[in-house]
């Protein structure tokens, strides 16, 4: 039985700590209100440029570790999707 590895992403609760609004951030980040209610709503770590991650992380001043949790899934079988953001 192999331990599978999941990384939660935290962007909700960060944005929610922060009282960041979704149009906020999307004008900031120079992207639609819509990829930001994506970003917000998915737990598994999506898929980023590094120039988005950073964008994310200037615009909520925080670092990426802030956005980032570390969780082991021990149920065999368990696919982690991902989510393309562009």
């Amino acid at each position: 039985m192999s331990e599978n590895q999941v990384i939660r992403w935290k962007l909700n609760e960060v944005m929610a700590r922060k009282r960041i609004k979704n149009k906020d951030l999307a004008k900031i980040l120079g992207i639609t209100e819509n990829s930001i209610y994506r970003l917000r709503k998915v737990d598994e770590m999506p898929r980023l440029a590094p120039e988005r991650l950073n964008g994310i992380c200037k615009a909520l001043n925080c670092q990426p570790g802030e956005l980032l949790e570390y969780l082991s899934d021990e149920s065999e079988g368990n696919v982690v999707s991902q989510v393309d953001i562009v």
